[in-house]
């Protein structure tokens, strides 16, 4: 029981950080309609410039650096790619990302080369126990700092300006526009908002037991597609819902390995895709989707 107590946990802490990643994913989609496959390479650039300089200017100094670097990454790809491309079709965009995504992580991992860089942050390995459940710190902190930062977007989303063009320009573009709403200023905000979003996920997928920032990192980033795609992809509580779900599948696959052996190695890695696959067989949109509707 106390194995299965410490899995769920850990499934838990590690899918708060999954939804973190599968929030940028929506609010992209939201904001502009296009899914973009270059959110891993956001992460990576976030995790770089954290652990490049912590030793230089200490860990929180650094992270707000990390987080506002990637902010900035974002902006600048929004602004001097997508913006060129706009009125193009959203397939064609996509498509855009990914060489965009190409670009950048052919760049960051030459620098990362064969290092791996620790993020320098305060908890190192420290352990929590409970009885007979222990939890790491770092997952604590995760489960934490992800709880905060999503609360903070959904009152942000509901309640500001800024929350409300999103929302105006995500169910009619054309009618937001002749509303005043600006949305190249909208686009600028969500890919902004993203971008810092994955640089804080980038420093809980770098922490113990993670032994730290390597050029792997951003595959890591990409088991967050799933959640945002079972969740519903233009759905904010479908990412909280769907980073969840696949973060505890995997912490219970990776934990129960051993007695699922005939099923072959590397399940954890494997069963989230699994249950989005399920999931889309049985609701197509995600959990919290919006169904499209075609007049006949």
């Amino acid at each position: 029981m106390s194995t299965f107590a410490e899995l769920l946990l850990n499934g838990v802490s590690l899918g708060s950080v999954y939804a973190l990643i599968a929030l940028g994913f929506v609010v992209i989609f939201r904001a502009t309609e296009v899914v973009n496959f270059a959110h891993a390479s956001l992460l990576l650039a976030g995790g770089y410039i954290t652990a490049s300089l912590h030793d230089d200017i200490g860990f929180w100094p650094a992270l707000l650096v990390g987080i506002a670097g990637a902010a900035l990454v974002g902006a600048a790809v929004e602004f001097l790619v997508m913006r060129r491309y706009r009125g193009t079709d959203h397939s064609v965009l996509a498509i855009v990302t990914i060489g965009v995504d190409i670009l950048l992580t052919t760049e960051l991992t030459r620098r990362i080369g064969t290092n791996v860089l620790s993020p320098g942050d305060p908890w190192g390995d420290a352990v929590l126990t409970v009885g007979p459940v222990s939890l790491a710190h770092t997952r604590i902190a995760a489960f934490a700092a992800a709880t905060l930062l999503i609360t903070a977007f959904l009152l942000a989303f509901r309640y500001t300006s800024w929350g409300v063009a999103m929302r105006a320009a995500a169910e009619s573009p054309e009618t937001a526009a002749l509303m005043g709403v600006r949305l190249r200023r909208v686009s600028l905000g969500a890919w902004a908002v993203a971008g810092g979003l994955a640089a804080v996920a980038a420093l809980f997928l770098t922490v113990f037991p993670t032994p730290g920032l390597e050029r792997a990192t951003s595959l890591a980033a990409l088991k967050a597609f799933p959640a945002a795609i079972l969740g519903g992809l233009d759905s904010t509580t479908g990412a909280l819902v769907g980073g969840l779900l696949v973060g505890v599948t995997e912490s219970l696959a990776t934990g129960y390995q051993s007695d699922l052996s005939f099923l072959g190695r590397g399940l954890g890695d494997l069963a989230p895709y699994v249950v989005m696959v399920a999931i889309l067989l049985i609701r197509p949109a995600g959990l919290f989707g919006t169904k499209e509707l075609a007049r006949v």
